[in-house]
């Protein structure tokens, strides 16, 4: 085990992967069916021929640039586990901003109406649902095959308090007359022509339409913040999350808008601006 973990960590290092020692152990325990403690407890083990040769196709897809998560089918947000596959973006550790500010909000509000704009794989509304019990969501995505991974995710882990709705923004509320506490969303936000200059891994894996953003890579928020207060209650916070130094454009977006209170930014854990904050006035 030691010689098949070594080997393909020096494969790749080769190639400039950000963590190869820990994508060699994830793709192997996934193969043994164990985690990373039981790599560890077992490490001077022989591993099977057929094993060996799992392992190598795993290996494979990972040096063609697969993200590790799409390889394995799942990732990890806010503790929880979550089914991934190509036709939703992986969930990332700074979003967890928008988990941490929301439970802040409603930190004396035991059932609060949320609506998620890009649900995507469900992480969010899962996450909240998990900690908001009595929360009422409505989580919104265009693609039928991200609802149909949301509404896995949400079975797993046992919430039922999420209504799933296909359409685009805004747009499968229309006629409905429902109002909300808090409008949340990491909207796409990464600008057209910067797209062929991201990673390999989530340029050519990761679902186009949950990240560009358009010219300047906030077409999507325009649209949010143009009709959101039309969704909100007075007072009803808007949360979103913003890529690296879009917060001052956001906030002037905000501004323009005169429904919404003064502009808050916080920061992720890595200290970048990352979540923007409002609420209707």
């Amino acid at each position: 085990m030691s010689y098949l973990l070594n080997h393909a960590t020096e494969i790749l290092s080769q190639l400039q992967l950000p963590t190869p020692r820990l994508d060699a152990e994830v793709l192997l325990a996934q193969v043994l069916q164990t985690d990373r403690k039981g790599l560890f407890l077992s490490y001077a083990d022989i591993v099977p021929k057929e094993q060996q040769e799992t392992f190598q196709n795993l290996l494979s897809r990972r040096i063609k640039g697969e993200p590790v998560s799409y390889i394995i089918g799942r990732k990890e947000f806010w503790s929880l586990t979550f089914k991934v596959n190509p036709a939703v973006m992986i969930p990332r550790p700074e979003t967890e901003t928008l988990i941490e500010e929301t439970l802040k909000i409603f930190s004396t509000q035991s059932s609060p109406s949320i609506l998620e704009i890009g649900t995507g794989s469900g992480a969010i509304s899962i996450a909240l649902a998990t900690e908001l019990s009595q929360a009422s969501i409505i989580a919104i995505d265009i693609s039928p095959e991200a609802l149909s991974a949301a509404e896995e995710n949400a079975f797993s882990h046992g919430v039922r308090s999420i209504r799933f709705i296909k359409g685009n923004l805004f747009e499968p509320l229309d006629g409905e007359n429902k109002i909300f506490d808090l409008i949340i969303s990491n909207p796409p936000y990464i600008p057209t022509d910067a797209i062929p200059h991201l990673p390999p891994g989530i340029r050519n894996y990761e679902p186009l339409i949950a990240f560009d953003g358009g010219a300047d890579g906030l077409e999507v928020y325009r649209k949010i913040i143009r009709e959101a207060h039309n969704h909100l209650k007075n007072g009803g916070h808007l949360l979103l999350e913003v890529g690296r130094g879009q917060y001052p454009v956001v906030s002037e977006i905000i501004s323009e808008n005169k429904k919404f209170s003064l502009p808050e930014i916080i920061n992720d854990l890595s200290g970048i601006e990352r979540v923007v904050k409002t609420y209707r006035i």
